[in-house]
């Protein structure tokens, strides 16, 4: 049976997907991989922003997000919560 992404999963996707190409990525790029509909990526990005857990970088031809300490300390305990609860059969 396939689940529906929580919103701390969908987060935990976003960051993981810049993370996983070395900390920067191109907006297409994070659409792919979050697998999202562009409206609710976002959605999802315009909280990123205010969290400080990624921020934008314009170049002169291109756009990528980064991500920041905040995100890569998101993804570490997120990682811990998931052990935890999968230790109990959650």
């Amino acid at each position: 049976m396939n689940e529906r992404r929580d919103k701390l999963r969908i987060i935990y996707d976003m960051l993981a997907a810049v993370q996983d190409k070395g900390g920067k990525i191109k907006p297409t790029h994070l659409l792919y991989k979050s697998n999202l509909s562009h409206s609710k990526m976002q959605i999802y990005l315009n909280d990123l922003f205010a969290k400080d857990m990624i921020k934008e970088e314009l170049n002169k031809a291109n756009k990528c997000y980064i991500i920041t300490k905040k995100g890569i300390k998101f993804l570490e305990d997120y990682k811990k919560i998931k052990e935890f609860t999968d230790s109990f059969g959650f």
